[in-house]
């Protein structure tokens, strides 16, 4: 019971890494909203409230951050999961597909941290963290916007880590390596092959392994740590 009492909120949770954040944070025992674009109730346990929220729409935001506190009273977690990843390098990328990933997996980080800090400040305690990428920290040819955009979250992370130190707020960010998940299975088989050949454990990641690296972050064992990367990509970028 790492999180007994807490009031999480897990975004892109109706699979993949969201949803085993989700899960495994009820089975810890707290209280989890999973919102996702689609959610649906039967995907979780009942203890796990779905709720709809697009990280692009900032009134959904607000609507989804209002809801849980005027339900719960507070919000004690927040890990900024829901992304999307495109491979086009810098001169083949359309203006729309760059706008998509700079809407999804950047802004909606920035609208999601805005407003679980507004509420975390009045608490004076909270956790953040944000899903980004070893593709944030390190690159490979093509996939620009996504660089683009995982870079950012690590930046925005410590930035917001540095300024609400003070207000008993820790942002952290996560770095997973390839993991086996529906994005990850819908992509070309050589891609996925080449990017575990270059993985030094030789395997892909379970969406498991990188909820466990949340639950940490978002658990009071972790209360001496903000502003850091956590990597779990079997070695990866330590080569």
């Amino acid at each position: 019971m790492r999180l007994k009492g807490k009031v999480a909120l897990v975004t892109g949770a109706a699979g993949g890494i969201g949803f085993a954040v989700a899960d495994l944070f009820n089975s810890e025992g707290a209280i989890v909203v999973a919102g996702d674009i689609k959610p649906s109730e039967k995907l979780y346990p009942d203890a796990v409230e779905a709720m709809t929220l697009d990280v692009t729409s900032e009134e959904q935001w607000a609507t989804v951050v209002a809801a849980i506190v005027r339900k719960h009273g507070r919000l004690d977690v927040l890990v900024n999961n829901a992304g999307i990843i495109a491979y086009e390098p810098l001169d083949k990328l359309e203006m729309k597909d760059w706008l998509k990933m700079i809407a999804v997996d950047q802004t909606g980080v920035f609208l999601g941290m805005r407003e679980a800090i507004r509420v975390m400040r009045k608490q004076q305690a909270g956790s953040i963290v944000n899903i980004s990428s070893i593709w944030g920290s390190a690159a490979v040819a093509g996939a620009h916007s996504y660089h683009a955009a995982k870079g950012a979250v690590r930046n925005m992370s410590k930035n917001a880590a540095m300024t609400y130190v003070s207000d008993g707020i820790r942002v952290n960010s996560v770095h997973p390596g390839f993991v086996h998940t529906p994005l990850t299975d819908a992509q070309a088989p050589e891609l996925n092959e080449a990017v575990i050949a270059a993985t030094p454990m030789k395997r892909g990641g379970r969406s498991i392994e990188i909820a466990y690296g949340c639950l940490y972050l978002a658990s009071e064992e972790a209360s001496y740590v903000t502003g850091v990367e956590l990597n779990i990509d079997g070695g990866y970028l330590a080569q």
